[in-house]
């Protein structure tokens, strides 16, 4: 008798554990933050105007506002824990916190180690005129069409770098290469600008729409080029659902027209995003 009552309390610690097993893997984050009524997020706020901080200490920017709109979908506060943005992914990987929420450029690599929201974002260069110069610049831009104009561009950027790139392009082709002028800081690219040293100002998107912000009327954007690069949130692998609370919405926010006003408040510039097919291949 002892016997089988030994075997059934091994049988039924057995069961027991499977049980809490099957349940466990059922379960992701999103359950523990509904439980706890807190959403903890790992932050970076130096990346203004996506994530940044004011004079007071208080976490603002177009993320912020998002990630708001997302707690309160889910019904619970945020509790952001500020780290280097080196420390983010290890963070989110290990547990420590229950997703990230700086602004992470999409790359195929990241996606190996973090599953990615919908993008809120993307990262492309583009020019920027002024908005009384009436030279005909093709539509949709290409690179010809800035051929024998002068850029101004931050020195030792990618976007110089790119410039650079474009004038291999056109001495191949025969045509008139274009001129750069690289200064320090985005403030002389514009200042290079207004004084008509410059035909146009070549930079990140985000970058122009505060230029034209801070001159509106002035100033206009006429293209993009080069590759788009598009950013977003993570959450961990196997954080399925929380991940697609989250991406359902940003989605949401886009239908209703509300992010689009985000945009065009915090970064000067509006997009429609993907929700598919954002990954780059390896």
């Amino acid at each position: 008798m002892k016997t089988f009552a030994s075997r059934f309390a091994r049988m039924f610690a057995v069961v027991s554990l499977g049980f809490a097993i099957a349940c466990s893997a059922s379960a992701d984050t999103l359950d523990d933050v509904k439980t706890k009524g807190k959403l903890v997020v790992a932050i970076d706020p130096t990346f203004a105007p996506y994530e940044y901080t004011d004079d007071a200490g208080n976490i603002i920017g177009y993320t912020p506002e998002i990630m708001k709109r997302v707690a309160a979908k889910l019904g619970v506060q945020i509790e952001y824990q500020k780290m280097a943005f080196s420390g983010i992914i290890p963070s989110l990987i290990a547990g420590s916190v229950d997703a990230e929420g700086s602004s992470l450029n999409v790359t195929a690599e990241r996606a190996d180690k973090v599953l990615f929201t919908t993008p809120f974002g993307k990262s492309v260069n583009a020019v920027l005129t002024r908005a009384d110069d009436t030279r005909l610049i093709a539509s949709p831009l290409t690179v010809e069409s800035l051929a024998g104009l002068t850029a101004a561009v931050k020195a030792t950027t990618a976007p110089e770098q790119l410039l650079k790139q474009f004038n291999t392009e056109l001495k191949a082709k025969g045509l008139e290469p274009i001129k750069l002028v690289s200064v320090d800081s985005v403030d002389q690219t514009l200042a290079t600008l207004m004084t008509r040293r410059v035909d146009f100002v070549f930079d990140d998107i985000t970058v122009l729409g505060d230029l034209i912000k801070r001159l509106p009327g002035k100033l206009k954007q006429v293209g993009e080029l080069g590759d788009t690069q598009w950013i977003s949130w993570a959450t961990r692998k196997d954080d399925k659902r929380l991940n697609k609370v989250i991406s359902d919405e940003i989605l949401a926010l886009q239908q209703s027209g509300e992010l689009t006003e985000l945009q065009q408040q915090y970064l000067g510039v509006t997009f429609v995003l993907p929700s598919t097919d954002f990954i780059p291949s390896k």
